[in-house]
């Protein structure tokens, strides 16, 4: 295994995930009970969660999982389809097949560690920030100007992860046009695809717009199954989707039955199950914007423009970390302070702080917060 630093954001969770009272960072929609999920099922699967033998499975995944996948692209067949043990998993492997020692590597800012680190333990890696001063828009231009004759892969996540920025749609045609002009594999993390606030703004999925692209995903965002643990690449390309497979070879090698059962029936409710994801985010976002209105000195807040999180920034005297330290050690409320998301390729806000608003009913924690702000009033700056 290529030698990486230590992930912050798990090292952090393993600290506080489970024990705090209040998880108010939660990357994820709300879960779904098996009971829920088991209620969704069609006669043909039911029967295959009922009699289903706890063997082995074809290492590119189940094959009726992968048509469901399909379905949900435009251009991209079963056959495109190949899964993995969670999205994490299928990131690591595409950057170890995908990168060499004589590559180059150009990644968008802030974004899910591995998204950065893994690439800079393979190659040299040139990372464009979103600016934060412009409502974390990326400029096309900054990210061309970066681009080098031994670039093989760009690397973008829209809804970003943290800031729940989503970029116009022209650019990200844009963006595909030139990777595949270049011939550059655009890496695409679409985890959040689905929950924009406005669906007008739904970016195309990458394997849609070019063969070298490949589109990842997972149930654990935007369908409330983070459990199942089910995620997937989809790409066009032969070559590349058999050099994934013989890269899974040495890690999970295959998926677990139950979970490509259930991740079936999921993706067979993909509308039902996104609709109730972005009805609970439309109920929360009011109450998260009245509790930052009440404390404008504070904080300044905007509701992302899609996903399960956004990147509010701290305005108290005491920094952004000793606030999220002192928050969850005295009031139990967790959020991630602006460390988690410090990039070694550009320069990175260090007043902002992640806050999930994918979860049903935040009305204690956030009751909790206030509580804890009136008691505790930090000063600002």
């Amino acid at each position: 295994m290529t030698r990486l630093p230590d992930f912050r954001l798990e090292t952090y969770f393993s600290r506080w995930e489970f024990t705090a009272r209040h998880h108010l960072t939660a990357s994820d929609a709300q879960a779904l009970t098996m009971a829920e999920l088991l209620a969704l099922a069609d006669d043909g699967d039911r029967l295959a969660w009922e009699s289903l033998t706890l063997g082995y499975t074809e290492t590119h995944g189940d094959p009726a999982l992968r048509r469901a996948i399909a379905d949900s692209y435009r251009l991209a067949g079963p056959e495109d389809v190949i899964c993995f043990a969670g999205a994490e998993e299928a990131l690591y492997l595409a950057m170890q097949v995908l990168l060499g020692p004589q590559d180059h590597a150009v990644v968008v800012t802030p974004n899910y560690q591995a998204a950065e680190t893994v690439p800079l333990a393979l190659c040299a890696v040139t990372g464009v920030a979103l600016d934060p001063a412009r409502d974390w828009a990326l400029d096309l231009d900054e990210l061309i100007a970066a681009l080098r004759p031994t670039t093989r892969l760009v690397s973008v996540n829209f809804p970003n992860n943290p800031t729940g920025k989503v970029i116009p749609v022209e650019q990200f045609r844009e963006l595909a046009r030139i990777c595949d002009e270049r011939g550059i594999h655009l890496f695409s993390d679409e985890v959040y695809r689905g929950l924009e606030r406005d669906p007008a703004t739904t970016l195309p999925q990458a394997a849609d717009l070019s063969e070298r692209a490949l589109s990842l995903n997972v149930t654990s965002k935007a369908l409330g199954l983070p459990g199942l643990r089910i995620g997937w690449i989809a790409c066009r390309d032969p070559a590349l989707r058999t050099a994934l497979e013989r890269a899974k070879h040495y890690t999970t090698i295959c998926n677990a039955a139950p979970s490509e059962v259930l991740a079936r029936i999921a993706l067979k409710n993909r509308s039902a199950l996104v609709a109730r994801s972005r009805a609970i985010i439309a109920a929360n976002l009011p109450q998260f914007d009245a509790f930052f209105a009440a404390f404008p000195d504070l904080f300044s807040w905007s509701a992302p423009d899609g996903g399960c999180v956004a990147y509010p920034r701290y305005l108290g005297a005491d920094g952004v970390e000793a606030f999220c330290a002192d928050l969850v050690a005295q009031a139990g409320v967790l959020l991630l302070p602006a460390s988690i998301y410090r990039s070694e390729l550009t320069p990175t806000p260090t007043d902002r702080f992640r806050i999930g608003v994918g979860r049903r009913d935040p009305g204690p924690a956030l009751d909790a917060f206030t509580t804890w702000l009136t008691t505790n009033r930090p000063a600002p700056r």
